[in-house]
C-alpha cells in the first residue's frame, strides 16, 4: 500500500510539462488518450449538447478569473502560452481574456483542466 501512496504523491507533484510528457507516452506507447477519456466521461453526462460540441472543430480557452492562487495561474499561463512573465501577468490581471484561440477540442480540454487545477475559472467557447 505504501508504494501506491508514493506513486500517487509523485503524480500529484508532476509539473505541467511532465503531465504533458506523460500524456504523450500513454498515447504513443499504450494507445491511451487521457484527455479523450475525460471528455468521454463528461460527454456521457451531457445529453443533447454533445452533437453541437462535435460540430465545432476549433475552441477558444477563456480565462474568466484567476481564482485564489493567482501566482500559480500566472506561471501556468506563461508556460502554456510562451509569453513572458509580464505579459502572462497582464493576461491574468485582465481576465476574462482568451489564453489560446482556435485550438482542437482535446487541447482545449487539456488546457482547461490544467488551468482549473491551478485554481483558475476557465470557459471554452
Amino acid at each position: 500500500m505504501a508504494d501506491l501512496k508514493d506513486f500517487a504523491e509523485q503524480l500529484v507533484n508532476l509539473t505541467v510539462k511532465e503531465v504533458n510528457e506523460l500524456a504523450d507516452i500513454l498515447k504513443e506507447e499504450y494507445g491511451i488518450e487521457p484527455a479523450a477519456a475525460a471528455v468521454a466521461v463528461a460527454g456521457g453526462a451531457a445529453s443533447g449538447g454533445e452533437e453541437a460540441a462535435e460540430e465545432q472543430s476549433e475552441f477558444d480557452v477563456i480565462l474568466k478569473a484567476p481564482g485564489g492562487s493567482k501566482l500559480a495561474v500566472v506561471k501556468l499561463v506563461k508556460e502554456l502560452t510562451g509569453l513572458g512573465l509580464k505579459d502572462a501577468k497582464e493576461l491574468v490581471d485582465g481576465a476574462p481574456k482568451p489564453v489560446k484561440e482556435g485550438v482542437s477540442k482535446d487541447e482545449a480540454e487539456a488546457l482547461k483542466a490544467q488551468l482549473e487545477e491551478a485554481g483558475a475559472e476557465v470557459e471554452l467557447k
